[in-house]
Protein backbone atom coordinates (compact mmCIF):
# COMPACT_ATOMS: atom_id res chain seq x y z
CA UNK A 1 0.00 0.00 0.00
CA UNK A 2 1.25 3.32 -1.11
CA UNK A 3 1.88 6.17 1.56
CA UNK A 4 -0.45 9.30 1.01
CA UNK A 5 1.41 12.19 0.35
CA UNK A 6 0.62 15.03 3.07
CA UNK A 7 1.24 18.71 1.74
CA UNK A 8 2.97 20.99 3.66
CA UNK A 9 0.88 23.69 5.47
CA UNK A 10 1.41 27.00 3.42
CA UNK A 11 3.16 29.66 5.25
CA UNK A 12 0.42 31.82 5.55
CA UNK A 13 -1.58 29.21 7.71
CA UNK A 14 2.06 28.95 9.97
CA UNK A 15 1.87 32.54 10.38
CA UNK A 16 -1.79 32.73 11.56
CA UNK A 17 -1.18 29.70 13.82
CA UNK A 18 1.87 32.08 15.74
CA UNK A 19 0.06 35.00 15.49
CA UNK A 20 -3.05 33.14 17.49
CA UNK A 21 -0.46 32.14 20.02
CA UNK A 22 1.82 35.26 20.17
CA UNK A 23 -0.45 37.94 19.43
CA UNK A 24 1.02 40.85 20.46
CA UNK A 25 4.54 39.66 19.01
CA UNK A 26 6.17 40.36 15.45
CA UNK A 27 6.49 37.41 13.54
CA UNK A 28 8.22 36.18 10.45
CA UNK A 29 8.14 33.08 8.67
CA UNK A 30 9.90 32.06 5.63
CA UNK A 31 9.27 28.90 3.42
CA UNK A 32 13.31 27.33 3.39
CA UNK A 33 12.19 24.44 0.69
CA UNK A 34 14.48 26.14 -1.79
CA UNK A 35 17.27 25.09 0.57
CA UNK A 36 16.60 21.39 1.12
CA UNK A 37 15.86 20.33 -2.49
CA UNK A 38 16.48 16.67 -2.85
CA UNK A 39 16.11 15.81 0.96
CA UNK A 40 14.11 13.02 2.32
CA UNK A 41 11.72 15.32 3.93
CA UNK A 42 11.41 17.44 1.00
CA UNK A 43 10.35 14.88 -1.41
CA UNK A 44 7.81 13.37 1.35
CA UNK A 45 5.98 17.09 1.03
CA UNK A 46 7.07 18.06 4.76
CA UNK A 47 7.68 21.98 4.38
CA UNK A 48 10.96 23.48 5.76
CA UNK A 49 10.50 26.46 7.69
CA UNK A 50 12.30 29.52 9.46
CA UNK A 51 10.51 31.33 12.39
CA UNK A 52 11.09 34.90 13.97
CA UNK A 53 9.02 35.37 17.15
CA UNK A 54 10.24 38.73 18.12
CA UNK A 55 8.29 39.08 21.82
CA UNK A 56 7.82 41.08 24.84
CA UNK A 57 6.62 38.38 26.74
CA UNK A 58 9.90 36.12 26.34
CA UNK A 59 11.68 38.55 28.88
CA UNK A 60 13.35 36.36 31.53
CA UNK A 61 12.58 33.47 29.51
CA UNK A 62 14.90 30.65 28.75
CA UNK A 63 15.73 30.30 25.55
CA UNK A 64 14.63 26.40 25.01
CA UNK A 65 11.64 27.53 27.12
CA UNK A 66 11.12 30.04 24.00
CA UNK A 67 11.88 27.12 21.32
CA UNK A 68 9.23 24.85 23.19
CA UNK A 69 6.73 27.79 23.10
CA UNK A 70 6.82 28.61 19.39
CA UNK A 71 7.26 24.45 18.65
CA UNK A 72 4.41 23.49 20.40
CA UNK A 73 1.98 25.99 18.26
CA UNK A 74 2.77 23.98 15.59
CA UNK A 75 3.54 20.19 16.65
CA UNK A 76 0.68 19.12 15.76
CA UNK A 77 1.76 19.29 11.78
CA UNK A 78 5.07 17.77 12.88
CA UNK A 79 6.29 15.81 11.13
CA UNK A 80 3.76 15.07 8.47
CA UNK A 81 2.98 18.69 7.04
CA UNK A 82 6.49 20.31 8.78
CA UNK A 83 9.89 18.58 8.45
CA UNK A 84 11.46 21.45 9.87
CA UNK A 85 11.37 24.11 11.57
CA UNK A 86 14.23 26.85 12.17
CA UNK A 87 13.60 29.01 15.30
CA UNK A 88 14.44 32.36 16.14
CA UNK A 89 12.37 33.71 19.68
CA UNK A 90 13.73 36.47 21.02
CA UNK A 91 13.02 40.06 22.86
CA UNK A 92 12.89 43.19 21.31
CA UNK A 93 15.70 44.46 23.32
CA UNK A 94 17.98 40.83 21.34
CA UNK A 95 16.55 41.65 18.16
CA UNK A 96 18.07 45.26 17.75
CA UNK A 97 21.34 44.00 20.03
CA UNK A 98 21.09 41.14 16.43
CA UNK A 99 20.29 43.87 13.59
CA UNK A 100 23.18 46.36 15.03
CA UNK A 101 25.50 43.34 14.74
CA UNK A 102 24.53 42.24 11.13
CA UNK A 103 25.18 46.01 10.52
CA UNK A 104 28.23 46.14 11.82
CA UNK A 105 29.26 42.82 10.49
CA UNK A 106 28.19 44.12 7.51
CA UNK A 107 30.07 47.28 7.67
CA UNK A 108 33.60 45.30 8.70
CA UNK A 109 33.14 43.53 5.14
CA UNK A 110 32.19 46.33 2.80
CA UNK A 111 35.59 47.33 3.99
CA UNK A 112 37.19 44.70 2.98
CA UNK A 113 39.77 45.07 0.65
CA UNK A 114 38.91 41.92 -1.40
CA UNK A 115 34.51 42.59 -0.77
CA UNK A 116 32.81 41.96 -3.84
CA UNK A 117 30.01 43.08 -1.65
Amino acid sequence: MQKEKVLKPPRNALLDRFRQTFPEATIQVEDQRHLHLGHAGAASGGGHFRVEVINAGFRGVRRITRQRLVYRAASDWIPERMQALNIFAMTLEEAEQQFHKRNADLAILKNHPRASL
